[in-house]
Parts: structure tokens; C-alpha cells; sequence
């Protein structure tokens, strides 16, 4: 494939009031850009679009049954064809499978899921046409299993191996699909994960979206961000998934007091 040029493209970022979303949203918008920003947080989003320009605000809870037809709706609706869909939307929760509550680990099933696959599906004809694609933001937590966070990890494996299964499918037919996995970085995630999801250095959301954009561009299937998150997600082929199940388990187990 030929390198991706996003100016005078349209892009749907998913997640977009904060965090990777925002970081997408600018990075784009200094490549030319025009934005669809899709989040709950209309203020966020407005503000976004005010210091963006070229951008449409669409207020959206992706977890609610029917959210992303109704967006899919909104978009067509408003005359907009898509290039590029970022399906950043997503979120994690820490802690014991059992201490966690049924609602709200559904609706990570819901967000990380769900909403992606619906909203990949029905975009995709439009992305096809227009010769564009579909970045889909994965996480390390994609590589092995993740005690503690195991219906996040599960929905981020789901993520990897979705996309992955996509990039095959649909590359002969001019569309991109890339699933960009980061390791942990500084955004607002863990203001509701609790920063014992992932303890030590955070990347910067800067570097992760560029890189993300530049894999993207270049027609790869899939990017993990960070050295040492590359050389972690290849060693995870060296060992069991008992062995790298129990080692995490060792790094994500709650401190005693986060089980109070």
C-alpha cells in the first residue's frame, strides 16, 4: 500500500474528549484533517472543537444498546462520509473478578466490544469505497491473560485478534486496518482503573498516537508501542499463558489496602 496522506480526509475518533482520543483528534487536525469527536462529555467535546476547528461534536454513550447505529445514523444524516474510524473508545476495571460488579464488567464488555465490533461493521462499506480504514486501539493487555483485570484483558485480546483477522480480509481490497497496542500511559484511564492497574512510568499519549498514525499510514496490521513493550509482547510466545498468567497476577494483585 502506498503511504496515507490524512489531509482533507474525515475522521470518527471514538473517546474523544480526553486522553488518547483528544491526542488522536489534535494529531490529525495538524495533518489536515477534518474531525468527527464522539464522547459522552459534550462540554469536552465542544471545547475540543473550538480549539481544533474543522470538527463535528456528537455526544454519545457507546454502551447503550443501539448507540452505535444510532451514531452511524447521526453521521449520514449529517452528510458525512467517513475515511478513517478510530474505534479509542474503552475502558478497564482493577480489581477482584468477584469484588467487581457484574454491571459495570459488562458494560467494559459493552464499550471494548461490542460498540467496536458494531460500529467497525457498519462503517466499513463507506471505508472500503473511500479507500480508507480503521484504527483499533488494543492494549499490552492483549498478549496474555490479566488477573485482576481480566474482562478488560479478555475484551483487548478480542481487539487484537478481531482486527488482526480484518487486516487479512480486507488489505487486498485497499482498506487499512491496524491495531495499535500501548502499554500504560498517561491519560485519565486510570482515574477509574486506580493507578494499581499499572504501576511505574507512563508513556506519553503524544508518542503513542503518532506512532499509531505513522503504522497506520503505512499499511501494517499491527504496532505495539515502546521497546520494551514489543520485546514483552514477543516473549509471551516463549512462555505458557499458566506461567504469564501467574507472573502478572503478581504485578496487578490489590494492595491490601485497595481491598478495603
Amino acid at each position: 500500500m502506498n503511504p496515507y496522506d490524512f489531509a482533507g480526509r474525515t475522521v470518527l475518533v471514538t473517546g474523544a474528549s480526553m486522553g488518547l482520543g483528544a491526542e488522536f483528534a489534535r494529531q490529525l487536525s495538524r495533518l489536515g484533517a477534518t474531525l468527527i469527536l464522539v464522547a459522552r462529555s459534550e462540554a469536552k467535546l465542544q471545547a475540543l472543537a473550538t480549539e481544533l476547528g474543522r470538527s463535528h461534536v456528537i455526544t454519545a454513550d457507546l454502551t447503550a444498546p443501539g448507540a452505535a447505529q444510532r451514531l452511524f445514523d447521526e453521521v449520514k444524516a449529517r452528510g458525512l462520509d467517513v475515511d478513517v474510524l478510530i474505534n479509542n473508545a474503552g475502558y478497564g476495571l482493577h480489581g477482584g473478578f468477584d469484588v467487581l460488579s457484574l454491571e459495570e464488567q459488562r458494560g467494559e464488555i459493552n464499550l471494548n466490544v461490542r460498540a467496536l465490533v458494531e460500529l467497525t461493521y457498519l462503517f466499513l462499506p463507506t471505508l472500503e469505497r473511500r479507500q480508507g480504514g480503521v484504527i483499533q486501539v488494543a492494549s499490552m493487555a492483549a498478549f496474555q491473560p490479566t488477573p485482576y483485570m481480566a474482562v478488560y484483558g479478555a475484551t483487548k485480546a478480542f481487539v487484537l485478534s478481531f482486527s488482526h483477522a480484518l487486516w487479512a480480509e480486507y488489505r487486498a481490497r485497499g482498506v487499512r486496518v491496524l491495531a495499535l497496542s500501548p502499554g500504560a500511559t498517561d491519560t485519565p484511564f486510570f482515574e477509574r482503573s486506580g493507578e494499581g492497574a499499572s504501576p511505574g512510568k507512563k508513556a506519553s499519549p503524544e508518542d503513542v498516537v503518532r506512532v499509531g498514525l505513522d503504522a497506520f499510514a503505512a499499511g501494517r496490521a499491527s504496532v505495539v508501542h515502546g521497546t520494551g513493550n514489543q520485546v514483552a509482547a514477543f516473549s509471551t510466545r516463549f512462555f505458557s499463558r499458566t506461567f504469564a498468567a501467574k507472573l502478572i497476577a503478581r504485578i496487578t494483585r490489590p494492595r491490601p489496602s485497595a481491598l478495603l
